[in-house]
């Protein structure tokens, strides 16, 4: 043994410890691999990743002129679909059905016909209003179409305007204005009552005997021009008991008495003329007070008179011829 070799004796040995004199160290956790590492340590290639197979899709080379068409075509078929369902009365259905629920319900609130008041009628029958209402008492006031309710209303013969109102809960009040008659116009055999546009008014004329006859064919759509004309020389207009249309073109007037009275025969133009000219002579001379049967005012310049003949007694000292 030489001076350099190293003695270790043994206090310089570390004695071996047991499990429960040795100190605890922390176990540390080994570093996972990835399945890509633990591949590689195997010597194992990387597998290669799974791809899904696309069927293949038809590609359609369009025209511009194609594609407008393949646009109309849908439209088409949609209005036409639309045209279909609207005209199968569903869509309708469905909405009446469902305005007639909600109605009906406003009316079992109380909204709904308890009075029917009307103002203004004198002529038009009850029933007639009736029917052009369209509703009875109980009947969802809400319901009522106040615009229709009118025009059915102003369609009556007698009936000129008319005006409908609400007056919830429960009322509902019509007011008429009715054709007022200016002139009975016979036609075809009958007398009828007319207002100022010529319109027939229902009913019987009892009470308006009064008014001026106008007769013929076309009369009663003039009646109003004709007396308005009339009127421009009240004192002989008072007198005019009848009228008649001549030709549908002018008028033949009977004064004093419908049937046989003097008869004025006034021309197609100037008329209003000529009834001013036949005025002015009565005032000045008396003409109607004369046995003049008929005056004729048809020429401008001159006027026509036909006086009544008076009827000659028989000759007593003339002979009859007996054939003898």
């Amino acid at each position: 043994m030489s001076d350099n070799d190293i003695i270790i004796s043994a206090e310089d040995r570390i004695a071996p410890t047991t499990t429960a004199d040795a100190p605890v160290r922390p176990r540390l956790a080994k570093p996972r691999r990835s399945a890509a590492e633990k591949r590689e340590g195997r010597g194992e290639s990387k597998p290669k990743a799974k791809t899904r197979r696309r069927l293949p899709l038809p590609h359609f080379d369009f025209t511009p002129l194609q594609k407008l068409s393949a646009a109309g075509i849908a439209m088409t078929t949609l209005v036409i679909g639309g045209a279909v369902i609207w005209h199968s009365g569903i869509i309708q259905r469905t909405t009446q059905s469902a305005i007639a629920q909600v109605m009906q319900a406003t009316a079992q609130a109380g909204f709904r016909i308890d009075e029917i008041t009307v103002a203004g009628r004198d002529r038009t029958p009850m029933a007639q209003l009736a029917s052009a209402l369209g509703a009875n008492h109980g009947s969802p006031i809400l319901a009522i179409d106040l615009g229709q309710v009118k025009d059915r209303l102003e369609a009556l013969p007698s009936v000129r305007a008319a005006a409908v109102e609400r007056r919830l809960p429960g009322t509902l009040h019509i007011a008429i204005s009715e054709r007022q008659p200016i002139a009975i116009w016979q036609n075809n055999g009958e007398h009828v009552l007319i207002d100022n546009t010529g319109q027939v008014i229902p009913g019987a004329i009892a009470g308006y005997e009064t008014l001026p006859l106008v007769v013929g064919d076309g009369a009663g759509i003039r009646a109003d021009e004709l007396l308005a004309m009339l009127d421009s020389e009240p004192t002989l207009a008072s007198r005019v008991k009848a009228a008649v249309r001549v030709g549908n073109r002018r008028w033949n007037l009977m004064l004093d008495d419908a049937h046989d009275g003097l008869e004025v025969r006034l021309p197609e133009e100037a008329t209003e003329a000529a009834w001013h000219r036949l005025a002015e002579l009565e005032r000045t001379q008396g003409l109607t007070a004369r046995q003049v049967r008929m005056v004729d005012l048809r020429v401008a310049d001159r006027m026509i008179l036909k006086t009544e003949r008076a009827s000659t007694p028989p000759d007593p000292t003339r002979r009859k011829d007996n054939g003898a």
